[in-house]
């Protein structure tokens, strides 16, 4: 089994992976499919289903979409090109995308939100179709948005998980207990390992590139959550808080008001920084989601910030580390909100940071998947209940008590020797069970849970 670093560290756009990028990416990838196509397409439509009708227009589904049909992609998308694009498409009914026929579209009439039952793939699901002169549809496709960016054809669901077709990779583990023991055999760590695979797949000028890119979006992406300051869009009225914390932590410094526990607070703001931005619609990394994107550069930040001794150059060995953690939770269980609730999403985060500290901290393979195994078991159950649909309450905060748990289960995890009862692999599987027996409201749906529980919304 291989999933990339880039796999699970997709460079893209708030304030959802699976709400907003996924349905970007879904309309990229029938843009393609009807450039292939030997028909003559003069329209286009669309309609959303489950977690993505019900909580589309807050996580911005519809503007995705019609943004993707116009030939937008989340990688280097362009927000003031796109506020531009939205407005043109509004007034003229019509997109333009590259490679196609200026085609019509009237995102009022011809993108539906489709309130029954989910298609029978998966919560976020999606059909797209292109339509002839008389506006019958010619070609048509339905696509599942099944997590961190991630999107499947419904005849790739139901074939089942995706098959690695690559070139062999020399540490293929599928579970934590194969990790453990490849890592014994090799003499290797477990980032070790990762970069083979990684290099044998893509070569090493694009590992090292890549993953320097992805950690300066992320630094940055901290560093504008924590100059911003105002309201977040969407009618919550949600105050940003990063600012306003940062700048009162940096006046405390060197005063009597600066006590041990406050490095609680330097975690949370940089974890509530990334996620401030992802609400705000800015550029994100998903790691392994939007809704979770805060905690692994959190966990990073502190380390580099507050650690004597850390160093910039080792953030591929933490980001490696990191992405095999993930890697393993998404193809053993989700990685999805609307799948299994927040505890596959900042539950997943959450084990990836500890895992990526604890290997940058000097841990053994048996200690790194003691800390994955600690940050997710105390994140199991956590339903995923986001207010009027936005990512915004409780997800900012969360995603700092998410990276409070990683250093903490990182922590704890080194005062051991790895040994411990429960295994990585037993808590992934318990993640799993606990999302398929877990309410469909309390799965990013908006119906249950604080959703419905606070006044006014």
């Amino acid at each position: 089994m291989f999933l990339s670093v880039f796999d699970m560290f997709k460079v893209g756009v708030g304030p959802s992976s699976s709400h907003t990028m996924g349905p970007m990416v879904a309309a990229a990838l029938f843009l393609d499919a009807m450039r292939a196509s030997p028909f003559e397409f003069h329209g286009l439509k669309g309609s959303l289903h489950g977690s993505l009708a019900f909580t589309g227009v807050g996580h911005a589904t519809d503007r995705a979409t019609i943004l993707g049909l116009a030939g937008f992609v989340p990688d280097d998308y362009d927000h003031e090109k796109a506020e531009a694009t939205i407005e043109q498409i509004w007034e003229t009914h019509t997109v333009r995308p590259e490679g196609l026929p200026e085609l019509k579209f009237n995102p009022k009439e011809d993108l539906l939100f489709d309130f029954g039952p989910n298609l029978p793939g998966h919560a976020n699901g999606m059909i797209l179709m292109a339509t002839d002169a008389q506006g019958d549809v010619i070609l048509q496709e339905t696509y599942y948005s099944i997590g961190g960016g991630f999107v499947m054809t419904e005849a790739e669901l139901a074939a089942g998980k995706a098959t690695d077709e690559g070139s062999p990779v020399p540490y293929p583990f599928k579970s934590a207990s194969e990790m453990l023991e490849m890592a014994e055999r090799s003499g290797k760590s477990i980032a070790e390992m990762k970069r083979e695979n990684e290099i044998a797949r893509n070569g090493a000028e694009h590992l090292h590139t890549g993953v320097s890119r992805i950690w300066e979006v992320m630094n940055n992406c901290i560093d504008q959550g924590l100059v911003n300051d105002g309201i977040l869009p969407g009618g919550l009225e949600v105050r940003r808080r990063s600012k306003g914390i940062h700048d009162a932590l940096l006046a405390e410094r060197g005063t009597n008001l600066n006590a041990p526990h406050k490095i609680n607070d330097w975690i949370s703001i940089y974890a509530m920084a990334v996620n401030e931005q992802n609400a705000a619609g800015g550029q994100v990394v998903t790691a392994p989601t939007n809704g979770a994107a805060g905690v692994v550069p959190a966990v990073i930040r502190y380390w580099l910030d507050h650690v004597p001794g850390a160093s910039e150059t080792r953030v591929e060995e933490f980001l490696l580390t990191a992405a095999a953690i993930g890697g393993l939770v998404k193809f053993n269980a989700s990685i999805s909100g609307a799948e299994a609730g927040c505890q596959a999403e900042v539950g997943s985060a959450s084990a990836m940071g500890a895992a990526g500290l604890a290997a940058v901290l000097g841990g053994t393979p048996e200690q790194i998947e003691n800390a994955a195994e600690i940050a997710l078991e105390h994140h199991l159950g956590m339903t995923c209940d986001p207010v009027k649909g936005l990512v915004q309450v409780p997800c900012i905060e969360r995603n700092g008590l998410g990276a409070i748990k990683a250093v903490s289960a990182a922590s704890l995890a080194l005062r051991g020797d790895g040994k411990h009862l429960v295994p990585l692999d037993a808590c992934i599987e318990t993640m799993r069970q606990t999302g398929l027996d877990m309410g469909e409201r309390y799965k990013e749906t908006s119906l249950g849970g604080l959703a419905v529980n606070i006044p006014n919304c």
